[in-house]
């Protein structure tokens, strides 16, 4: 198994840089889309009771990435260092901004999930490069690995975190929330086919990914398959249980596990292709292939929990 996982290190995933342009621009109408069901009293309403939101970012920021490196040290037999430090990667990435369209799907709190990824996005800028070099250097420590390498000091720039941020998650949020305030009739005709076109493109894009790296995918998926599938859920359980246990309601459970189990991938694979961070002479296959399926497998478990969930009645 470690020969395979060796050999998956020197692979390399086709993610160009258009198609992360795609993929952000179809994440924006879908945040349009989400924010057609808002209201200014939805936030008001969060600032009046802060604590989902303070649970939320507990999960996200302290609780996730410590229950990765639990998971890592626990199997760290069985796989290559760049594997585990793919995990923990992944898990110091903030919320990834499809989970609003999934909370919204399950019936969750929206403004909850909209304001958690917000505050995750911006917090990101520091805690993701903290978490990851602690965790990921307390991880190769305990495995004796001596591949120090793939701890690198995570650059981000904030300029850019912040054009995303408005681009992707301000912009549409401001414009659908004024259509719902002023144009209330016609958003409710529109409402629907929004979000069903949203889901629509957001498949095409999955797809899309997957085709472009269809021959690694086919090859090597037996192998990362159980892992993303055991740490997904696992996240999406931490999330609810850690809401469940400060006793919140249904519909911030809900949420906290969404914004818990979707992780901004995405950003995980900009960093590992970014030569600045990690340089081209590194093995990183593994930790890009962790990222990678991440992305594909965690849609769809969200989408999966989110259809269970919408049969399920919130409580007051």
């Amino acid at each position: 198994m470690l020969e395979i996982f060796q050999e998956i290190d020197q692979a390399q995933l086709n993610f160009s840089a258009s198609g992360k342009q795609v993929l952000n621009t179809t994440i924006a109408f879908i945040m349009f889309g989400v924010a057609l069901e808002l209201t200014l009293k939805d936030f008001k309403d969060l600032l009046q009771k802060p604590k989902p939101a303070l649970v939320g970012v507990l999960s996200q920021f302290v609780l996730m990435p410590l229950l990765t490196f639990l998971i890592v040290i626990a199997i760290h037999r069985f796989i290559s260092p760049t594997i585990g430090m793919g995990m923990i990667l992944v898990s110091a990435c903030p919320g990834g901004n499809v989970s609003n369209f999934i909370s919204s799907l399950a019936k969750g709190n929206i403004a909850l999930s909209v304001s958690l990824t917000a505050v995750s996005s911006l917090g990101g800028i520091i805690m993701t490069p903290f978490n990851f070099a602690f965790w990921g250097g307390l991880y190769l420590k305990v495995i004796e690995s001596k591949q120090s390498e793939l701890v690198q000091n995570l650059t981000i720039d904030v300029w850019e975190v912040l054009q995303t941020i408005g681009f992707i998650l301000a912009l549409p949020l401001v414009i659908g929330m004024l259509m719902r305030h002023y144009q209330p009739d016609f958003t409710n005709r529109i409402l629907t086919g929004v979000k069903h076109f949203s889901l629509f493109i957001f498949i095409g894009i999955i797809v899309a990914i997957f085709s472009s790296n269809v021959e690694l995918f086919m090859k090597y998926i037996l192998y990362i398959f159980g892992i993303v599938l055991i740490h997904n859920a696992l996240a999406f359980t931490l999330g609810y249980q850690t809401a469940r246990a400060f006793k919140l309601k249904l519909q911030d459970r809900k949420t906290i596990s969404i914004e818990t189990g979707i992780q901004n991938s995405g950003l995980a694979l900009a960093l590992l292709f970014n030569p600045a961070v990690f340089p081209a002479d590194i093995a990183i296959g593994g930790m890009a292939f962790i990222a990678a399926w991440w992305g594909v497998w965690h849609i769809m478990a969200g989408l999966s929990l989110a259809g269970y969930w919408t049969r399920v009645q919130n409580d007051d």
